[in-house]
This record gives C-alpha cells, sequence and structure tokens, in this order.
C-alpha cells in the first residue's frame, strides 16, 4: 500500500513565496541595480509568471529634501525572487507626487 503525503505531492513544484519576501527581494535587486537609496515597495502583485513589483527610489537628493527626485521602479520576478526585469517607469519631484512618466 503506498502512502502519499503532501511533501510528495508537492515535488517538483516550486512553493509561491509571500508577498512580504517578494517586496524584500525587489528592495534588494533594484538597490543592487541603480545603487540608489530605496525608499519602499508601492505595488506587489502575483502575475502568471511571478511577481510584479513596485520600488520607489531616490534619484537625486537634494535640499531641502521635499525637492527630492523619486523615481518608481518595475521589477518583474520569478516565483523565487529571482530578478528577470526591471525598468523605471515614473520620475518626480518629492512635493509634486507621481505626475507622469520619464
Amino acid at each position: 500500500m503506498a502512502t502519499t503525503n503532501s511533501a510528495n505531492r508537492n515535488s517538483g513544484k516550486s512553493a509561491r513565496s509571500s508577498a512580504p519576501g517578494i517586496a524584500a527581494k525587489a528592495q534588494e535587486h533594484i538597490g543592487a541595480l541603480t545603487a540608489k537609496d530605496i525608499e519602499g515597495v508601492t505595488s506587489v502583485e502575483p502575475i502568471e509568471t511571478g511577481w510584479l513589483v513596485e520600488v520607489e527610489v531616490v534619484e537625486d537628493r537634494r535640499v531641502p529634501s521635499a525637492s527630492d527626485i523619486l523615481a518608481v521602479y518595475e521589477a518583474e520576478l520569478d516565483e523565487n525572487g529571482d530578478l528577470q526585469a526591471y525598468r523605471r517607469t515614473k520620475r518626480y519631484s518629492r512635493g509634486r507626487g507621481q505626475l507622469g512618466t520619464d
């Protein structure tokens, strides 16, 4: 008589990572690629091939800080948190909010 347990049923399949874990990995990837300070994650969304994460970064620090230039980068990660693609989608002054794209 063969027994089946959850480990056997799930063998060969990668478990989908949690949104907080994926967000942290996206911040690490974007920080390493851009060498910019990370402000935070603005969205995390599961997609068919993994995750789509938006990360806000400080592009240019200014005085006063209300005039810093910020940007949002979109990162596509697979289910394991490995970066597949990224791009900058928005750039704006901190005091003006997200008004447009590049």
